[in-house]
């Protein structure tokens, strides 16, 4: 059963340097450790145990970063702008109730930024099988998806699991197989490639990657602006995540306005 962590948890900060390979020029992040206040936040998630992957209800409800995220390259599920001032690398369980609701949310938000080519929306794999048996499959089969597909597809499926799935719903082949095909995906390549396992190497990647950078429960996301990173914790609303955005908006433009004076 995932913790339902309450939404009046202190705020929390924390920035790290990262190394990005769509870094933008150090002038314009000057500003990020003065809003970095506003990155932190911890909401509803699931929680797990640092060590076995046990199921620990008295895990703390704050988590800070251990380590620079993955940098984010061409092997990444990307939804946006691979160029864009802000990267969102989320860290996520298909099965997670409280992912459901953000992957809304974040849908939402690259309806509004997205667009505009000022955010990127990295999705990586998180699936807590202890509390979410299908979880792992479901993350492999998206894998499958992608690599016989393309990143469109992987995206188109994301969409489907999350948005015509129930949470924890028992999931069969016939229904998978529907979701790949709907979103590109060859029925029998999709099919043998799910049995074959041979992705199940690509999510356990994901899952270290995800501890490495401070992920104990999901969705946790990792923001990123130039070579600074910050962390959103929990399934925050559209209106936390857009204030994020939008601060960091204002303090990337002032950075560039500066940095133009002084040229």
């Amino acid at each position: 059963m995932d913790n339902n962590l309450s939404g009046n948890n202190p705020v929390q900060t924390t920035v790290v340097n990262s190394r990005n390979p769509y870094a933008i020029p150090a002038a314009i992040v000057i500003g990020f450790a003065m809003i970095a206040g506003a990155i932190y936040f911890s909401g509803g998630n699931s929680k797990i145990a640092e060590n076995n992957n046990q199921p620990n209800p008295n895990a703390e409800t704050g988590t800070e970063t251990t380590g620079p995220v993955r940098p984010v390259d061409e092997n990444d599920h990307i939804r946006g702008n691979p160029n864009a001032p802000i990267v969102i690398v989320e860290y996520s369980d298909y099965d997670c109730p409280f992912c459901k609701n953000y992957h809304e949310t974040m849908t939402r938000i690259m309806e509004s930024y997205g667009v505009k080519g000022q955010v990127a929306w990295v999705y990586r794999q998180f699936p807590i099988e202890q509390l979410h048996p299908s979880a792992p499959r479901l993350a492999q089969a998206s894998e499958c998806v992608a690599d016989l597909a393309g990143n469109d597809a992987f995206w188109k499926f994301s969409d489907l699991v999350f948005g015509e799935r129930e949470v924890n719903e028992q999931t069969n082949m016939a229904r998978l197989s529907e979701f790949a095909v709907t979103a590109g995906a060859s029925k029998n390549a999709f099919e043998e490639c799910l049995n074959s396992g041979q992705m199940k190497s690509v999510v356990e990647q994901d899952m270290i990657d995800g501890r490495n950078a401070g992920a104990k429960g999901t969705p946790y996301s990792v923001v990123i602006v130039g070579d600074q990173q910050g962390v959103i914790n929990g399934a925050q609303p559209y209106s936390n995540v857009s204030q994020i955005i939008e601060t960091l908006l204002s303090q990337i433009k002032g950075a560039e306005g500066s940095a133009e004076s002084e040229a």
